[in-house]
């Protein structure tokens, strides 16, 4: 992907402490006044490109799609501390730890241009959501709790393609980070993440020794690493699971995407909607099985209309490598299967 217009300039917020270069500060990380700059934290010294040398960076094996934009993530866990991990991988984070990702595309010459980071924090009474949108000249970012669109232009399999990028709102970030009325962590999850710097691999792993006999997740991409049906559940898992799921903000939707659904019915296989409408397609299934053009699910995913798209956040643009893979999962279930 080429950027091929400037990012649009960002308002400029109050100007906050920024921590003492090579700091990260967790007081700003606890504390209850939201830092009208990302500077405050002391992530980075003074640029996008330069994470401080205590964050641990970490790739997902099968990522959520977000209009095709590059990320970094990091996790931070204050000194002293240490990760757990519970019994199906999910990562487990103390208080004053965090969690921050960047969104970007390439530029004109190849180089990555952070858009905005999202950072949450994992203060005493639970998990804050805060979005920071870049300046222009890189050197800081600016807390915009309301969100913004930035347009961009992007070159798609070769076309040139113009989106209308969303940063979220912070309350829009509380809608996907959902969880029995709490926001969670929803990315973390050991099977599904690779760690470039192998000593922080053995690092995590001395403090979570029972994660080393957990298998990694087939990267959806990647025939070899795993078969069809296992990288299109975990294609589904990362990319609707947080919100389909029993304690999800789609949870009266029935439809259950997290790895909890215990019969095809719960999966959508054979499903009827909960509430049918236009955003149906006139189809009578979730996931009819063999047939990919007439599942509700594909027409959603392909989808860009506001009314109609699934997932309903994060992406102007349809996935059309994630519906492909989607499409040959269904496509290959025998006709008649419930």
């Amino acid at each position: 992907m080429r950027l091929l217009l400037p990012f649009m300039a960002c308002f400029a917020a109050a100007v906050a402490l920024a921590a003492p270069s090579g700091q990260i500060s967790y007081t700003q990380i606890t504390g209850s006044a939201y830092p009208a700059t990302l500077s405050a934290f002391g992530f980075f010294d003074g640029a996008a490109n330069r994470p401080a040398g205590q964050l641990i960076p970490y790739r997902l094996r099968t990522p959520l799609f977000s209009d095709y934009a590059e990320k970094q993530r990091f996790i931070y866990v204050p000194a002293g501390a240490k990760l757990n991990a519970d019994s199906a991988g999910k990562l487990d984070f103390p208080v004053g730890a965090a969690l921050i990702k960047s969104f970007g595309y390439a530029d004109k010459t190849g180089a990555l241009r952070i858009l905005e980071t999202r950072v949450l924090l994992h203060q005493q009474e639970g998990w804050v959501a805060l979005p920071y949108i870049w300046r222009d000249d890189g050197r800081d970012a600016d807390l915009r709790v309301g969100g913004k669109r930035i347009a961009v232009d992007v070159e798609l399999q070769g076309n040139p393609t113009a989106i209308s990028y969303a940063v979220p709102n912070k309350n829009q970030c509380k809608q996907c980070h959902s969880s029995d009325g709490s926001i969670v962590p929803i990315g973390p999850i050991w099977q599904n993440m690779e760690f470039p710097r192998e000593g922080d691999r053995k690092k995590l792993l001395q403090w979570m020794p029972q994660l080393a006999k957990m298998a990694a997740w087939g990267k959806w991409d990647d025939p070899a690493s795993g078969t069809l049906d296992n990288r299109a559940r975990h294609y589904l898992k990362v990319n609707c699971g947080h919100c389909h799921a029993p304690k999800g903000s789609a949870s009266n939707s029935g439809l259950f995407l997290d790895g909890s659904a215990t019969d095809a019915a719960s999966y959508g296989i054979g499903k009827r909607p909960v509430a049918a409408g236009r955003a149906s397609g006139d189809f009578d299934f979730v996931v009819e099985a063999g047939r990919p053009d007439r599942s509700i699910l594909i027409h959603r995913m392909k989808s860009t209309d506001p009314g109609i798209a699934m997932p309903e956040l994060g992406r102007a643009t349809a996935h059309a490598e994630g519906v492909k893979l989607l499409e040959d999962w269904v496509a290959a279930m025998p006709r008649g299967v419930h």
